[in-house]
């Protein structure tokens, strides 16, 4: 007798369950009930839809060969029963059926099953404000939402836009909307957007985006002020009133748990569904994938909500296989890596940040800063700025984070696999990887990374962060502040802070220009901090003991500088 598996939800785990479950069983009867009109929808790319990247909206449904994935689709190419438009209503775990509604007709109906698959998805989380229903407010987390943003996007006729929350979602909405040549205001309620990165590779962030929209920290909406049913303007929690026609609403997401916890089924504290490593949730034949879920952090081992399409799709994977053959393929959690196109920037992370470390209880961390190219300027190499935390005690790499114009991608993969592979500082310093200069530097930016690193370990230089940097100018603590670029490159930009220039080269010859006192703090830098690594190590040598070097240099100084 063939198995009957009912999946609830049609977005990507589920479809991707689905799929995996009919090539290991080519007669168990499979049914998705997805209650939106469209089928494995590609939400990740709805941002760049919207912003024009695309024009076909097709293509956000396609099959790698092109093909729309739709109930046709579904059934002929994978004998795979779909209903759209269609929601579940009610999860009868001990009778094993599910009920549910067609939206267009309302005719209810109901089916067995022998193994449910949940992947309901999650739900906008939205500010409880006045005027939140107004015409003109919207997310971008449904295909719907993102046909709205494109009418508009080729209406041309909203001119200024409020997009409120600083995450993934709200960066990538802000370049879609520029694009269209709307003027942004970025609103975030944090100090810092993109809350993944640790505060000083948030600020280079917010520099940059700066450049782009309007920016607007440790503030929230308060209300949305409408005229006749329409938006017409975003007022903050400080009073401040923004005219614009237009908000959209990136606040995040929680994960879509009603059904579940209606059927009884086990919910953890941050409202996702409890599963174990099969995907199995509280009821042995009721599985849950994807972003109604929780899941362990690898790192910490506690539980996460990781709303990412690719680990909903690994899930999806593993509970088609686990419906069939029985509990036999296990997902064992998350090291949540991200990305995020930030206009011309890419900005990814793995692991923990520094902040999350000492959260979870890693008391005895190190973190450096490196900035590099990607690749020789030869080959029009862009710049990288990487920081990177590790246990200190057993050097294993804890986090990564990767953002600039380079190929961050690629950075964030090998730290990603690395963290991973539980491998160390050591491990990475001589880590074997492709080189050629239309790709990468001769030693890769994640191997100087890592170089940069060791030396810290080994007590070869100490490093001082931008931060650091910036309070001790604020408390005016008396320091020799020595920049060891050229001429040329100091006029073209400087930190303006009372540095010294003595070029490199002229260093050994000027040692007399530095303090007397042997134990002056001394920082030195220059536009990445290689030159001022060295220079650190000529002046140590010449027995100056408080050197530091500013990690990172010209180039990851998150404030204005002189040009």
């Amino acid at each position: 007798m063939s198995k009957k598996i009912i999946i609830i939800g049609g977005s990507a785990a589920g479809p991707k369950a689905a799929s995996r479950a009919r090539r290991l069983d080519e007669n168990a009867e499979i049914t998705i009930i997805q209650k939106a009109s469209d089928l494995s929808m590609a939400s990740c790319g709805y941002p760049y839809y919207v912003g024009g990247f695309f024009d076909d909206r097709s293509q956000l449904l396609c099959s790698p060969a092109g093909v729309v994935r739709d109930s046709n689709f579904f059934w002929n190419a994978k004998k795979i029963l779909t209903f759209v438009n269609t929601e579940v209503t009610k999860i009868d775990k001990e009778k094993k059926i599910v009920e549910y509604r067609n939206l267009l007709t309302g005719e209810n109906s109901s089916a067995a099953y022998d193994k449910l698959i949940i992947a309901t998805g999650a739900i906008p989380r939205k500010p409880p404000v006045a005027g939140v229903t107004l015409d003109g407010v919207t997310t971008l987390q449904s295909l719907s939402d993102a046909d709205y943003l494109r009418k508009v996007r080729d209406n041309g006729k909203i001119k200024k836009a409020v997009v409120i929350g600083g995450g993934l979602i709200g960066i990538e909405t802000c370049e879609a909307l520029n694009l269209a040549g709307i003027e942004i205001t970025l609103v975030e309620m944090l100090p810092q957007l993109l809350t993944f990165l640790d505060k000083h590779m948030a600020r280079l962030v917010e520099k940059y985006v700066q450049s782009k929209a309007n920016v607007i920290l440790q503030n929230g909406v308060s209300e949305f002020i409408g005229e006749n049913g329409k938006l017409k303007a975003v007022k903050l929690q400080d009073g401040t009133e923004i005219a614009c026609d237009l908000a959209v609403i990136a606040t995040g997401v929680i994960p879509n748990n009603q059904l579940a916890k209606a059927a009884g089924l086990e919910v953890g504290s941050l409202g996702g569904i409890t599963v174990d490593a099969y995907m199995q949730t509280s009821d042995k034949d009721i599985y849950a994938v994807g972003d109604c879920i929780e899941t362990p952090n690898l790192i910490t081992g506690k539980k996460v909500h990781a709303p990412f399409g690719d680990l909903a799709n690994l899930q999806g994977r593993i509970v088609g296989e686990n419906v069939i053959s029985g509990n036999v393929s296990q997902f064992p959690g998350t090291i949540q890596t991200g990305i995020c196109k930030v206009f011309e920037y890419g900005v990814g992370s793995t692991g923990l940040s520094e902040q999350n470390a000492v959260r979870n209880g890693f008391d005895n961390i190190e973190t450096v800063v490196n900035a590099s190219m990607d690749k020789p300027g030869f080959m029009h190499g862009k710049l990288l700025i990487t920081k990177l935390i590790v246990d200190k005690s057993s050097e294993r790499i804890l986090g990564a984070q990767v953002l600039g114009p380079g190929d961050v991608s690629k950075q964030v993969a090998i730290w990603a696999m690395a963290i991973k592979g539980k491998l160390t500082v050591e491990d990475m310093v001589n880590a074997d990887l492709p080189y050629a200069p239309p790709y990468s530097l001769a030693i890769d930016h994640s191997i100087a990374t890592a170089h940069v690193m060791q030396n810290k370990l080994k007590g070869l230089f100490t490093g001082i962060s931008a931060e650091q940097l910036k309070e001790k100018l604020k408390t005016k603590e008396p320091m020799f502040l020595l920049d060891v670029r050229n001429p040329n490159e100091y006029e073209q930009m400087r930190l303006g802070i009372d540095e010294k220039l003595i070029p490199l080269g002229q260093l050994r010859k000027r040692i007399e220009e530095f303090p007397e006192d042997k134990n002056a703090e001394i920082v030195t830098w220059c536009k990445i901090s290689l030159r001022g690594y060295e220079a650190a190590r000529i002046l140590q040598a010449n027995g100056y003991t408080n050197v530091k070097v500013l990690e990172g240099g010209i180039m990851a100084w998150p404030w204005n500088i002189e040009k």
